[in-house]
C-alpha cells in the first residue's frame, strides 16, 4: 500500500511540473503570433502612407505657395543649407542671420536671388540654390461619385477631364451629364459624355487651384 501512495504521489509531481511547462509554451506562442502580428501591422502601416504621400516636383516657373517644401544649399556653408523646409502659412521662411524671408509668390530663381542678396552682409560670395521639392499649397477636390474622392496637388495644365480619371474614374451611380466644377463664386457645367465625344471641349477647362469637381 506504501509503494501504491508512492507511485501517486511521483505521479502527482508529475503532472504538477508538466502542467506550468505547458501554460508557459501556450503563452510563448500565442506571444510569437502577437508580435508576428504587429510587425506585419508595422510592415504595413509605412506602405500605406506611402501611398498617400504624393510628392511632386516643381518646374523652373512654378511660383512658391504656403506649405511647399523647399531645399536650400548655400555652398560651403552647412549652417545655411536645409532639407524639407517648409513655406509658413504666412508665405515665408526662417533662416538664421536672416530670420524671415518672403518666399511665397516667387519662383525658386528668384527666392534663391532674395537670399542671395541678403546674405551678401554676412558672408563672402554666396552661392544660394532652391529647388521646391514638394509641392503642397497648389491642390484640387473631387467629390462625389468617383472611385478615389479627396484632395489632389494641381499639375501644370491639368483639366477637368484628366482630374476625373485621376480620381479613379465615376461609380455606377454617376450622372456624367450633370458634373460642375466649383471656382470660388462661380459654378462651371462640365458634361463629360459631350467632351469625350469630341462636344463641348471649351467645357474641359484647365484647373486652378482650389478648384472643387462635383460628381453627382
Amino acid at each position: 500500500m506504501m509503494i501504491k501512495g508512492m507511485k501517486w504521489i511521483a505521479l502527482g509531481l508529475l503532472v504538477a511540473a508538466l502542467i506550468p511547462a505547458a501554460v508557459r509554451a501556450q503563452d510563448q506562442k500565442a506571444e510569437a503570433s502577437s508580435s508576428g502580428q504587429d510587425a506585419q501591422a508595422a510592415q504595413t502601416a509605412p506602405a500605406a502612407e506611402t501611398q498617400k504621400t504624393t510628392v511632386i516636383p516643381a518646374g523652373p516657373t512654378y511660383v512658391i505657395g504656403p506649405g511647399d517644401l523647399l531645399d536650400i544649399d548655400v555652398w560651403q556653408n552647412t549652417e545655411l543649407t536645409f532639407r524639407g523646409l517648409p513655406v509658413r502659412p504666412d508665405g515665408k521662411i526662417s533662416i538664421p542671420l536672416l530670420n524671415d524671408v518672403q518666399a511665397a509668390g516667387l519662383t525658386a530663381m528668384q527666392l534663391a536671388d532674395s537670399i542671395t542678396e541678403k546674405l551678401k552682409s554676412y558672408v563672402k560670395n554666396p552661392q544660394v540654390t532652391v529647388v521646391v521639392t514638394q509641392v503642397n499649397s497648389q491642390r484640387y477636390y473631387v467629390l462625389g461619385e468617383v472611385a478615389h474622392p479627396g484632395v489632389f496637388p494641381l499639375l501644370p495644365g491639368l483639366t477637368a477631364l484628366q482630374a476625373v480619371s485621376s480620381a479613379g474614374g465615376f461609380t455606377q451611380f454617376a450622372n456624367e451629364k450633370k458634373i460642375y466644377i466649383l471656382r470660388k463664386s462661380q459654378k462651371l457645367p462640365f458634361n463629360y459624355k459631350m467632351v469625350v465625344q469630341g462636344k463641348d471641349l471649351d467645357e474641359n477647362i484647365q484647373l486652378k487651384p482650389g478648384d472643387t469637381i462635383v460628381i453627382p
